[in-house]
């Protein structure tokens, strides 16, 4: 398998807006445009592969028309489309599912091999939606009619986030089993998301048979390749990508890459009015402001599920390495300038964080900090935890 090689990939990132200036992602920073976040990707971070997940957009579909056109874009003949010959992306949107049956909205990735296939879609999904043009729009259908239409298009259909309090499968979506809501046979992977990592994740028995993604979930450039994994392919396209996350023909999920769990914005249960941890989820009330609504930490949630399951077994699916890394700019000292420094010397994060030696950093910056770049790449910073929507710190 000599052929076969690493690619660096984030499957979740949003737009903000066209390139006209219209709103896609509304939460989404407007510097989020098609081509910024390419170029952010491929000259700052240093991916190989990304997901962009707002192409169902009516404005985006054309705006890629005319990349084409003016060859700024190639289509690969194995799925998805690279550009100006130097990253390659995946045409994906996310979905925001309400089914009867679920206690709450699911947020589900769909990827498409195809600019036409994705086309087809947008169609499809355009008169079940208020409005095409926005991102993680509402659909009022069956959990396995989605799926259903996926898999008649060739594509790809991934819970998003699963753990995350609000929007997600486990979070809001079901009691105790995806198969609630979705026909497990047409479910490719599990996209982790934030607070939450392998070990966590992998108790949970009817999860066994899926691959693990690590995905950013970037609402901003500086948040692209947050999360993201080491994907062994032949070439970073959608076809190689569905192998490896089916583990076919050696293509695999090589490593993950993440936030460690507690540095998360919902590890940890906290009060849904003062932000402090709730170490006892038998209270009614918070012991510090007396108000009586929590925010349930993922920690909690996961082992909720394990506990209801009990016929889990003890030995776990074997899996990837997933390391818990942080950005750049959530390293203390690594400013808006010295960020600069790094990248002018070093080109890419991803060059930063996993290649440059510890001498060559040392020229750059101060030992200190290279100490806490070290750290991080090798997961033995300390942390605080974080929890109720607020992100966890470095120690």
């Amino acid at each position: 398998m000599s052929h076969l090689k690493s690619f660096f990939v984030d499957l979740h990132i949003h737009l903000g807006a066209t390139a006209s200036g219209k709103p896609v992602k509304i939460t989404a920073s407007k510097s989020l445009t098609l081509e910024r976040v390419l170029n952010e990707a491929v000259d700052i971070k240093g991916l190989d592969l990304i997901g962009i997940i707002d192409c169902h957009v009516p404005e985006v579909l054309a705006q890629i028309d005319c990349l084409l056109e003016k060859e700024i874009l190639k289509e690969n003949k194995q799925g998805g489309l690279c550009y100006k010959g130097k990253i390659s992306f995946v045409l994906g949107s996310e979905i925001e599912v309400y089914d009867k049956k679920s206690k709450g909205p699911i947020h589900v990735l769909v990827y498409f091999p195809y600019l036409k296939t994705m086309k087809q879609f947008s169609e499809w999904f355009s008169i079940r939606v208020t409005n095409i043009t926005l991102s993680s729009q509402r659909i009022y259908e069956e959990g396995v009619l989605l799926q259903e239409k996926v898999k008649e298009l060739g594509g790809l259909f991934i819970p998003a986030h699963v753990f995350t309090p609000f929007k997600s499968l486990y979070g809001r979506g079901v009691e105790r089993s995806l198969t609630e809501v979705f026909n497990p046979e047409w479910i490719d992977a599990i996209e982790l998301g934030l607070s939450s990592d392998t070990t966590m994740a992998n108790q949970i028995e009817e999860l066994y048979k899926f691959t693990f993604l690590t995905n950013s979930d970037a609402h901003s450039l500086a948040n692209i390749a947050r999360e993201y994994q080491k994907i062994i392919m032949q070439q970073p396209s959608f076809y190689e990508l569905e192998m490896a996350i089916k583990n076919l023909n050696g293509r695999k999920v090589e490593c993950n890459f993440g936030l460690d769990p507690q540095l998360g914005k919902y590890y940890q249960t906290t009060c849904e009015r003062c932000m402090e941890p709730v170490t006892n989820e038998m209270l009614q009330t918070c012991p510090g402001c007396g108000h009586r609504h929590f925010v349930k930490g993922v920690s909690a949630r996961i082992k909720e599920i394990v506990e209801v399951n009990q016929s889990v077994k003890k030995l776990k699916k074997l899996r990837p390495p997933y390391i818990h890394q942080v950005p750049l700019q959530f390293i203390p000292g690594v400013g808006p300038k010295t960020l600069q420094k790094l990248r002018q010397r070093f080109k890419t994060d991803m060059n930063i964080i996993h290649d440059v030696s510890q001498e060559d950093l040392q020229q750059v910056v101060p030992m200190n900090i290279v100490d806490l770049i070290i750290k991080a790449r090798m997961g033995e910073l300390s942390l605080k935890q974080g929890g109720g929507g607020k992100y966890g710190k470095i120690k």
